[in-house]
This record gives structure tokens, C-alpha cells and sequence, in this order.
């Protein structure tokens, strides 16, 4: 992939990395809808800390001929395959791009207006909707309240440090 990114003048754009990472998770996911869609808006996060322009067909030319250089017996049906894949990774990455820096700023004003009350509540329904959506987790999740709201805090401040870290530029 990289060799054909580079022939094809594409070798500047680092954002091609994230998305090359998270291909096999993509393809393996495909059938799954919901867990396709949660692919490719942490993908939109991680190529927001990108600057400069994100061309996603640059993306599907590379993917292209790296497939047909793989594939010994490519035909049309595997053209037709692989574009649906990316251009409906392409459609969902897409309607994401440039809106984590909004909602950066966003979640860090809500974060900082929260009072203590407002993270209790917040540490809370956090477990209750965990443990509405998957039972199993209760039998892990054995630790005292202030463990649990501990282990909330520190997947929160996480989640905040992750959408803040430093922006390389596109061509790096």
C-alpha cells in the first residue's frame, strides 16, 4: 500500500496511515452496520488531528491498485466489491470530518461547567446504561462506588485528552 501511495503521489498524506490501520477492523466489520458506523467515527476522529486537505478517493485509488496488484484473478466484480466498501466508508467518514473540533470545544466547556453534583449524576448513568446494555458486565464491575466513580473519572479525562492531543500536519 505504501509503495503504491508513493508511485502514486499520495506518500505525503499520513492521514492514509489511520485509515490503513483501520482497514482490516473496516473490512472485518462489514456486515455489521452499527459496528461499521462506530469504525468510522473513531477513523474521523483520529484523521480530524490531521491538518490540511483529507481526499478520500485518493484513499480508494491507492486501495485499488494495491488490490489489483494482490489479486491475481481481479475482475469487475471485485472493482464493483471494493468501491461499494469505500465509498460507503468514504459516505460515513465524510458526514464526520471537521466536526470533532466543534465538539472538542464542546465537550470541554461541558466538562468544565459540570459542579460536583453533576459529575455524580454523570458517574452514575454512566453505569446504569452499561449495565442496561450489557448484564455481564456487573459480574466484573464488583468494586465499591468510589472505585467505579474513579474508573468514570479516568475513562472521561481520557476520552477529553484523547480529542485534544497535538494535530500533525497532513504531510507528515
Amino acid at each position: 500500500f505504501m509503495f503504491n501511495a508513493a508511485v502514486m503521489g499520495f506518500g505525503g498524506n499520513a492521514w492514509m496511515n489511520e485509515v490503513l490501520a483501520s482497514f482490516d477492523t473496516i473490512v472485518t466489520n462489514v456486515a455489521n452496520s452499527y459496528r461499521l458506523q462506530e469504525e468510522c467515527d473513531v477513523l474521523s476522529l483520529r484523521i480530524a488531528k490531521y491538518k490540511g486537505a483529507v481526499n478520500l478517493n485518493e484513499y480508494k485509488a491507492v486501495m485499488l491498485a494495491s488490490l489489483r496488484s494482490l489479486i491475481k484473478d481481479w475482475g469487475s466484480q471485485h472493482e464493483v466489491s471494493w468501491s461499494w466498501l469505500w465509498e460507503n466508508v468514504a459516505r460515513m467518514i465524510q458526514a464526520l470530518l471537521g466536526k470533532p473540533a466543534v465538539q472538542e470545544r464542546k465537550l470541554a466547556n461541558f466538562f468544565c461547567s459540570l459542579d460536583e453534583d453533576g459529575l455524580g449524576f454523570i458517574r452514575i448513568e454512566v453505569y446504569a446504561k452499561f449495565f442496561a446494555l450489557a448484564p455481564a458486565g456487573q459480574d466484573f464491575f464488583k468494586q465499591s462506588t468510589t472505585r467505579l466513580h474513579w474508573i468514570t473519572d479516568k475513562s472521561s479525562a481520557c476520552s477529553r485528552k484523547t480529542m485534544v492531543r497535538r494535530r500533525p500536519s497532513a504531510g507528515r
